[in-house]
């Protein structure tokens, strides 16, 4: 695996949510400079050594609602 990519969302409760597509790596943070620093911690931690992919792709989501 070359890369890796996360899902980051907006935490209901503040902050924001990284879930990884095709690996079991969920992880959280206050701030995005936090969330980023987390997610390469989780990335290192999830697989073995040497075998982690060597990019990181944050895919942003961010839901809109308005008025009709």
């Amino acid at each position: 695996m070359t890369e890796i990519i996360f899902v980051v969302e907006e935490a209901p409760e503040g902050g924001y949510t990284a879930r990884a597509l095709g690996a079991s790596i969920v992880t959280e943070a206050d701030t995005l400079e936090g969330l980023k620093s987390a997610v390469r911690d989780a990335v290192q931690c999830h697989f073995d050594p040497g075998a982690a992919p060597k990019v990181i792709r944050l895919h942003f989501v961010r839901d809109e609602v308005s008025s009709a």
